[in-house]
């Protein structure tokens, strides 16, 4: 695959067999031999293209989206994510943990700086940028969004670069909200982590806080 030399000419999903980065390709060949009826592909964004407010995470995890096909899903970090934006009324539904649980989101998307399962949950940052492209172009293409909540500081980073922006005039921090110049306001939380709610790092009321605020500002 060979990126196009313009983001207007590029998706703002990757393809499902997205062939760019040869560790993660190897490690996509490796879970599907052990569990072919995963999804083991890169993720697509997931919402509403009217959204107003992107939410941006790392990468997707092995059992969760790599396995679902919907980003969040299946895991305890999407547990979390969904039941706070249900909680809002940002999702309508139940979520059932599942890409077929008949979940919508109204007015949000949520989408993965880097789209296909990395081992650990860590890409390099060679991997970062080469998904880069993509999270451009998803973000180019929606055409009413107001606000960009990052989960971890990674996400943050990710939305900072695929902006051509400096990442020390807009540093990570909970619950940090910066203007950016093309007219989007970033909020940045931690991840919705099993290990950072279990450390009491982060707590399901900060994230939920933080997510709503960056709803709110969605709305201006």
């Amino acid at each position: 695959m060979t990126m196009p030399a313009s983001i207007d000419a590029l998706p703002p999903e990757a393809p499902a067999q997205c062939p760019l980065c040869p560790r993660l390709v190897a490690y996509r060949a490796a879970n599907a031999i052990e569990k072919p009826g995963w999804h083991n592909g890169a993720v697509a964004s997931f919402g509403d293209e009217a959204a107003r407010l992107l939410i941006v995470g790392l990468a997707p995890g092995r059992g969760g989206a790599n396995r679902t096909g919907r980003p969040f899903t299946g895991d305890f970090a999407g547990d979390l994510l969904y039941a706070s934006l249900l909680e809002l009324g940002i999702a309508k539904g139940q979520y059932g943990a599942t890409a077929e649980d008949g979940l919508t989101l109204h007015g949000a998307m949520i989408t993965n700086a880097v789209r296909c399962a990395p081992p650990a949950n860590k890409p390099s940052p060679q991997e970062a940028a080469n998904c880069r492209p993509f999270l451009a172009a998803r973000i180019k293409a929606l055409p009413h969004l107001r606000a960009i909540l990052a989960l971890g500081a990674i996400a943050h980073e990710a939305v900072l670069r695929s902006q051509g922006l400096r990442l020390g005039a807009y540093p990570f921090a909970h619950a940090a909200m910066h203007k950016l110049p093309n007219g989007f306001e970033l909020f940045s939380s931690y991840h919705c982590s099993r290990y950072n709610t279990q450390t009491r790092r982060l707590t399901r009321d900060m994230f939920r806080a933080v997510l709503a605020r960056a709803w709110a500002q969605a709305q201006i």
